[in-house]
């Protein structure tokens, strides 16, 4: 079975129950649990709303019908996260997740759903009084947001605002996927 056949299996497994563990996803696939969490996010990246829960993975809905994702790299310092999400925010996007890439963990995840500069200060505050630390920290800064937008010119508006203010960060070689490819 090749990666694209892979994934739909997953979107297939998913309709078809309510919830399904990463680990039975695993197991039938015949892949890695890591293999799965980076499908997981790839799909989440075309627009598959999988939801993450203690229990194991849902698909709530179809993809965005209508509406155009691409997922960044980016770096940014604590300081900067206000401008980094209101730079997508003001330019029309979503910032639908957050995640990193760790060469020991893999990829860790966490939806955000960040559509205004209310849900940025929210986002901030919420961090801030938790005595937590944002995602992107744990890998120096280094971290990929999926942003949904209306349509692709959208997002290359967001790439460009993204590139001229110095957040977006270039893919490495060690990198499993390349996140830079536009679904429409």
């Amino acid at each position: 079975m090749n990666t694209e056949e892979r994934r739909n299996e997953i979107i297939n497994l998913l309709k078809a129950s309510d919830i399904i563990s990463g680990s039975a996803l695993s197991s039938v696939l015949n892949v890695s649990r890591q293999v799965v969490v980076q499908d997981i996010a790839i799909l989440r990246a075309e627009g598959y709303d999988i939801i993450s829960t203690s229990r194991g993975y849902m698909l709530e809905d179809e993809p965005h019908k209508g509406e155009s994702s691409r997922v960044f790299k980016l770096f940014c310092d604590d300081g900067d996260v206000e401008e980094e999400l209101s730079i997508i925010v003001d330019m029309g996007g979503r910032v639908s997740d957050v995640f990193i890439y760790h060469r020991v963990y893999g990829i860790l995840h966490s939806d955000i759903n960040i559509k205004s500069r209310l849900d940025i200060e929210r986002y901030v505050n919420k961090i801030a009084s938790g005595h937590s630390d944002y995602l992107k920290n744990i890998t120096s800064g280094y971290h990929y947001h999926t942003v949904l937008a209306d349509n692709i010119d959208n997002l290359d508006l967001i790439q460009r605002k993204l590139g001229d203010a110095g957040f977006l960060a270039p893919l490495q070689d060690y990198e499993p996927v390349d996140f830079w490819g536009e679904k429409e």
